[in-house]
Formats: C-alpha cells, sequence, structure tokens
C-alpha cells in the first residue's frame, strides 16, 4: 500500500467573486457613502467654520486660526461661564465673527476695578491668575447687572481686545451668539485639534 506524502502546496485556489460577494462590497460601499453625505449634511447645517480674527484670544487661537463651531449648542442649552463663543456684535451680519470668552452670565453683576474681574462683588481670583491685570475697565469700570439672555464677553488677551468693555460691542445678547467654539484647527505655527476649553 502506497501511502499519499503529505507535502507542502504552493497551488492556492483563485478567489470567484460570486453575486453575494458583489452585493456585500455593494452595501458596504452605499453605507460609507450615506454616512459621509449625513455627516456633510450635519456639519453644513448645525456647524460652521470661523476664523479668530487679530490677537485678543492669544494664547489660546491666533490670528487667522480657524475654530469649528457647535452652533446647534445653545438652541438646547445656555452659554456658562469659560464657554468660548462666536457671535456677531449686535447681529451685525456685515462684520466679520467673534470669538470672546464667556465671564459673566445672566444674573450676575460684573465689574471691572484696578485690572481685576469682580463678579457679584466677589474677586474673580481665577482670572487673576491666569490673565494679565486690564488696563481698562471700560463700561464695567461701573458695576453691570446682566438681565436675562445677556452675556459679558472678554478677549484671553485681555489688554489687546474689543469686547464687552468696548461699547461698540458691549453686552453680548442671546440673539446675536452663532454658537459654541469647541474645536481649533491646527495651524503650521501653533497646535490645534482639540477641544477648546
Amino acid at each position: 500500500m502506497f501511502r499519499r506524502r503529505r507535502s507542502l502546496s504552493f497551488y492556492q485556489r483563485k478567489r470567484v467573486i460570486t453575486p453575494k460577494m458583489l452585493k456585500e462590497i455593494l452595501s458596504w460601499v452605499i453605507l460609507t457613502c450615506i454616512a459621509l453625505l449625513l455627516a456633510l449634511i450635519l456639519v453644513s447645517a448645525f456647524g460652521t467654520r470661523v476664523r479668530s480674527v487679530g490677537d485678543s484670544m492669544e494664547p489660546t487661537l491666533s490670528n487667522g486660526q480657524g475654530v469649528l463651531v457647535d452652533r446647534l449648542a445653545y438652541k438646547i442649552l445656555s452659554p456658562k461661564r469659560n464657554d468660548l463663543i462666536v457671535f456677531l456684535p449686535n447681529g451685525n451680519t456685515n462684520s466679520h465673527f467673534y470669538v470672546k470668552r464667556v465671564v459673566a452670565v445672566a444674573g450676575e453683576t460684573v465689574q471691572i476695578k484696578d485690572g481685576d474681574l469682580y463678579i457679584n462683588g466677589n474677586l474673580h481670583e481665577e482670572d487673576n491668575e491666569i490673565y494679565d491685570k486690564m488696563e481698562d475697565g471700560g463700561i464695567a469700570a461701573e458695576p453691570i447687572k446682566l438681565k436675562g439672555g445677556e452675556y459679558f464677553v472678554l478677549g484671553d488677551n485681555r489688554n489687546s481686545s474689543d469686547d464687552s468693555r468696548s461699547a461698540d460691542i458691549g453686552i453680548v445678547k442671546t440673539n446675536m451668539i452663532i454658537g459654541k467654539a469647541w474645536f481649533k484647527i491646527k495651524t503650521k505655527d501653533n497646535g490645534g485639534g482639540f477641544i477648546l476649553k
């Protein structure tokens, strides 16, 4: 009796493309296209991209740096302290978008005295540890009580920022807000690609 020898075989069967395999590939292609289309619709409907103008948000954002904006966030919730918001001052659609940090919200009293930020009469110490003293209190040199739907915003580069201290921008109202800045886009000079805080 002869026994078959076990040996290595380098012969492989050719794969035959079956209708079942074609159907599966086609379904994956269609699902991928649908997912991309939905993502595009969601981003265009609920998000937008803007550029920071000037150095008022240094070091958080540099001049010309792109920011993704969540336009849906404030349709559901209200801005809170330390949020970065994107708005058009006085709703002026001919203006560029402003990106600023919320420092006081509705119901609070804000004042800038001796270069320091006071909220409800209390020194905002965290603010003084991070940011420079402000040379000009502007309209906030006297206490300002924020009404419903009003926010007081400042740039992170406090001495080089047009913000709620200046009369031409003033208090930001809910109807001026475009959305929440949540993701900065990386540039050659700056880090990016992370969620803003």
